[in-house]
């Protein structure tokens, strides 16, 4: 149908824009939604009231995770549940899709299978999971990693922000208790399975003209802080010769990035640099960077993380700087299991025009995170730009609705058993 006459287009649409304007930075397009901010909390909020107006029983976990469950009557309240949702945290100036479309789409996909009389024989559950990103406290999948026990409550509470804020200290001021944060097994036991919808973050379904795909494997991945320290001194008065600039020493090391990852054909980013004491006329005492890096498998990871720090191990030395690598986050490669992916896929081609593409992505996800405890699965809706973590990130109304009912397909058959 065209967008005109399909009802479950204009219907994202509407649901959408109660969305859009939250978070959203006027002057450029991009969201600040960062984890536990007003933003965020007011996302949380609305899930909230979409969730209870669908007769979704709401509660939060100890982490600040949402979870909506829909039990019809008759339907075992402790049966392992079949789960579906994401984030609503953005990375600073963000896209709106990555994250908050898998929400919504869990949501409608819920609407979809009422109307069509669907009776899960086991709970069906909407998630909202918090700090995914890692923008805020630094450490991506935050929720979803307290959640499954991969990071101790005392070092989750300690992690602060950029203006020191605590972990802690941000729950107690959004009205949650930091004594409540830690794994929660019961809550883990009761995930069945978990599909995570996502905009895709590339351009692979574009250049295959499919509207949605699904997930073979995320490509391992991680965070490492660099640390270079030299010598702050006057930018007029130093010469050249006499200098130890820790910023020279970061500079070198930005380009070694990018050359080993396309030596060793993996990814390598430094997008984040903090520098003291950030005076124009003044060389640094210091600079901080952080280094984003992915590859296809694990070995070629840390052969190019190796690589890097060794670069910039030589350069340091040349420049009388020092430089310490030290590791922030670390996930290894997921490979979803064939079993659910395959049939998710077939549930979705019987549903849709066409054929279903199997696909990788370097990007990390929650999905990730619960793969190593649950059986978990992935479906991506095509991003036309192939733009992501920016603005220009997007997904047309017709391919959000193709991947809604790509989604409820898919719920219908996992929790039909």
């Amino acid at each position: 149908m065209s967008v005109d006459g399909d009802p479950l287009v204009a219907r994202f649409r509407a649901t959408w824009a109660e969305l859009a304007g939250i978070g959203r930075d006027p002057a450029t397009g991009g969201y600040l939604r960062y984890a536990w901010s007003p933003a965020e909390l007011a996302c949380r909020r609305w899930f909230v009231a979409q969730a209870t107006g669908r007769g979704l029983a709401v509660r939060a976990d100890g982490n600040g995770n949402l979870w909506g469950d829909w039990v019809p009557p008759g339907v075992d309240p402790t049966a392992p549940a079949v789960v579906t949702g994401s984030h609503f945290d953005s990375v600073p100036y963000g896209g709106g899709y990555d994250g908050p479309l898998g929400i919504v789409s869990a949501l409608l996909a819920v609407d979809i299978l009422r109307e069509q009389g669907v009776v899960p024989a086991r709970p069906v559950t909407v998630a909202a999971f918090v700090e995914e990103e890692g923008s805020r406290f630094g450490l991506a999948c935050l929720g979803s990693r307290l959640l499954t026990g991969a990071v101790s409550p005392e070092r989750a509470l300690a992690l602060a922000d950029a203006d020191g804020v605590t972990l802690a200290e941000a729950m107690r001021t959004a009205g949650a208790d930091p004594a409540a944060v830690g794994p929660d097994p019961a809550r883990l036991t009761r995930i069945g399975a978990f599909v995570e919808l996502h905009v895709e973050q590339g351009r692979a379904l574009v250049d295959l003209a499919a509207p949605v795909g699904v997930a073979s494997m995320i490509w391992p991945h991680g965070r490492w802080r660099l640390e270079f320290t030299g010598v702050g001194d006057h930018a007029g008065t130093t010469r050249m010769a006499d200098r130890r600039n820790p910023m020279l020493t970061c500079a070198h090391t930005v380009l070694a990035a990018d050359a080993q990852a396309r030596r060793l054909g993996g990814h390598a980013t430094v997008g984040r640099v903090e520098v003291r004491p950030n005076a124009t006329n003044a060389i640094p005492a210091r600079v901080r960077a952080w280094l984003d890096a992915r590859a296809a498998d694990g070995s070629t990871l840390a052969a190019l993380v190796d690589a890097v720090a060794a670069d910039a191990a030589t350069r340091a030395a040349a420049d009388g700087t020092t430089v310490t690598v030290v590791g922030e986050s670390d996930s290894p490669a997921v490979a979803f299991a064939s079993t659910l992916t395959g049939r998710i896929r077939t549930a979705i081609e019987a549903a849709g025009p066409g054929p279903v593409p199997v696909l990788p992505t370097a990007a990390g996800h929650d999905a990730g995170v619960l793969a190593g405890h649950v059986p978990t699965a992935m479906i991506f809706v095509r991003n036309p730009t192939g733009v992501s973590h920016a603005p220009a990130e997007h997904a047309t109304d017709d391919d959000c609705a193709a991947g809604v009912r790509a989604l409820a397909a898919a719920l219908a058959e996992l929790a039909a058993r």
